[in-house]
C-alpha cells in the first residue's frame, strides 16, 4: 500500500531558537542546502535528497489550535533523531568535527555497525551510522 495519491515529499520538522544560528550550522556543519526562509521563522533546507524544515516556537494557531511547537527541554531525552548512513564513520566524524559538530563520544564500534551521536545547536540528536561488514 502506498501513500495516498498526489503525495510527493516528506519533510521533517524541528522546532529551534534561534532561526539564524541554526540556519548556518545546518548548511556550514552539516552541507544541508538552503531553499528558503519565510517570514523570519522558518528555514527549508535540502539535505541527502530530504526536506528539512527548521522553524522556531510557537503557540497554537487556527489550523493547530491545541499544539504548541517547542525546542527541546532537555537534550539528554530523545524522542526522535536524524541518522546519516555513512561509508566511512571515522572520516566523517573528523570531517564534521572539523566544521564544528559538537559529538558526545568519538565512533564507537558494536561489531555490527559503528556510530556516533552529536547534536545541534538547540540540542536535536543525530547520529552517523557505518554498517560493519
Amino acid at each position: 500500500m502506498s501513500f495516498p495519491a498526489g503525495a510527493s515529499a516528506l519533510t521533517h520538522l524541528l522546532v529551534i531558537t534561534d532561526l539564524e544560528v541554526s540556519t548556518r550550522w545546518y548548511t556550514e556543519v552539516l552541507g544541508a542546502s538552503l531553499y528558503g526562509t519565510y517570514g523570519g521563522t522558518s528555514t527549508v533546507l535540502e539535505i541527502l535528497g530530504n526536506w528539512l524544515l527548521i522553524v522556531t516556537g510557537g503557540g497554537p494557531t487556527d489550523d493547530k489550535p491545541t499544539v504548541t511547537f517547542a525546542e527541546p527541554d532537555d537534550p539528554d531525552r530523545a524522542s526522535s533523531q536524524l541518522i546519516f548512513r555513512v561509508d566511512d564513520c571515522q572520516a566523517c566524524y573528523d570531517d564534521l568535527l572539523s566544521r564544528g559538530a559538537e559529538f558526545l563520544n568519538p565512533p564507537v564500534n558494536h561489531g555490527y555497525e559503528i556510530r556516533a551521536f552529536f547534536r545541534d545547536p538547540d540540542g536535536h540528536l543525530f547520529e552517523i551510522s557505518e554498517l560493519v561488514k
